[in-house]
């Protein structure tokens, strides 16, 4: 009788096909995050399904969107549960009191209920208005080309009211300055 059987592997050949595999899982997890996570030009009606809007305030008073058009304007879509949406709002708060005077305007639009971003402004209160778009709020954030829904997310929307800017996470100072410069 013959032995058809294989030889052993080395462990040195077992651990070779393992990074390997492991290599392979790893590069297909980041193509499907990036392909997920990559934002499409939001189309033109979606800057016109912006200004159709009208969103709550903290307070419950009716906000039309339309009456912020003629001016730059930054949307950010946020909620309070959103650790990098927190974060970055002293920074947004910083860039609307700096920039208010060249005509710029601030909004942040909650993908949250009303109460928890009533207590959330109480500690940490921003001079610019906020609103709240509440769960509905993602179908406005997909228009607005982010198909994942992801927060944070700022649209920025020129003097027109047509849309120049789009980003999906938390911006910086400095990106803020750029946009602000190139919107002159």
């Amino acid at each position: 009788m013959t032995d058809t059987s294989s030889p052993p592997e080395s462990p040195a050949a077992r651990r070779g096909v393992l990074v390997g595999a492991g290599l392979l899982a790893l590069l297909g997890g980041i193509g499907l995050a990036w392909r997920r996570y990559q934002l499409e030009a939001a189309s033109p009606e979606a800057a016109d399904l912006v200004w159709r809007q009208e969103v709550l305030t903290p307070n419950g008073a009716k906000m039309p969107l339309v009456s912020l058009r003629g001016r730059p304007l930054l949307i950010n879509f946020w909620a309070t549960w959103c650790p990098p949406c927190v974060k970055e709002m002293p920074e947004l708060d910083a860039f609307a009191k700096a920039h208010s005077g060249q005509g710029w305007q601030v909004l942040g639009l909650a993908v949250d209920q009303q109460e928890a971003v009533k207590q959330f402004l109480t500690q940490t209160p921003v001079s610019f208005p906020i609103g709240i778009v509440g769960v509905d709020g993602l179908s406005l954030v997909r228009a607005l080309g982010n198909p994942s829904g992801g927060l944070p997310f700022s649209v920025l929307f020129d003097a027109r009211g047509q849309i120049v800017q789009q980003k999906m996470g938390a911006t910086t100072a400095a990106e803020l300055t750029q946009w602000a410069a190139a919107i002159r």
